[in-house]
């Protein structure tokens, strides 16, 4: 599993240095992201513990959870709006 993420961050981090992820690219107020960090913080245990352990969001800088939340979003076919709130979570809860 982390041969096979450490594969995927290398094709994708390069592509996010060059183009802004679509979820990031939203101007978001700071209400609304304190929102999206509160149902993010939900969110998170419940999604990503149900297939392996929930990582710690210091864990990764937060150019590299954009790249793994776009693949974890793939693979768990979470909902574009669970993911936005995840990805807010794992930036902001360092």
């Amino acid at each position: 599993m982390m041969k096979r993420l450490a594969i995927v961050l290398a094709l994708v981090v390069p592509m996010l240095t060059s183009t802004m992820p679509v979820m990031a690219a939203q101007q978001l107020t700071e209400a609304q992201k304190q929102q999206l960090f509160l149902k993010g913080a939900k969110l998170w245990p419940i999604y990503c513990n149900h297939c392996h352990n929930a990582r710690n969001p210091a864990e990764y800088a937060p150019y590299q959870w954009n790249a793994i939340m776009m693949h974890m979003r793939t693979q768990g076919n979470l909902p574009a709006d669970d993911a936005q709130a995840i990805l807010e979570f794992l930036k902001r809860a360092r």
